[in-house]
């Protein structure tokens, strides 16, 4: 009986991530979504959020993701995202920036495609901000 899931995340550009996991938590369309060893086999849309991986030893690797598909296979759990992170990773200052701007345009009600796309990057960047403040609670522990 395997007490471990193999987890890959992959983005557009790049693997972001490839090993053994214990639990997998991603923000699926309609909620948080627990991936365990022996799981039932599914495929789910995701929404800009996060992707938490439980490794063997304990430890926890946050990623922001902006969207994309969560794969359950037998022995493997696959993230394809549009865009991946690893919170460590994230210029918090780059992230503020474009949240500012998102919320700018928002606030002047621009052209409908505007305040969509808006909209989408708005969702990107607090995923990538609540990752760093995942990060930054977890050192503290």
């Amino acid at each position: 009986m395997s007490t471990t899931i193999r987890c890959d995340i992959v983005s557009a550009e790049q693997e972001i991530f490839h090993g053994e996991a214990t639990l997998v938590v991603a923000t699926g369309e309609l909620g948080e979504l627990g991936i365990a060893p022996r799981h039932a086999p599914l495929i789910t849309r995701l929404k800009p959020g996060k992707v938490v991986v439980t490794l063997v030893d304990g430890s926890h690797l946050d990623f922001a993701i902006s969207g994309g598909i969560l794969e359950v296979q037998p022995q493997v759990v696959t993230v394809l995202a549009d865009t991946a992170i690893r919170a460590e990773d994230i210029d918090e200052a780059a992230v503020r920036k474009a949240k500012d701007e998102a919320e700018r345009v928002l606030a002047n009600r621009s052209e409908a495609m505007e305040v969509a796309e808006a909209q989408q990057r708005l969702a990107e960047v607090t995923a990538q901000l609540q990752a760093l403040e995942r990060l930054r609670r977890n050192l503290k522990h």
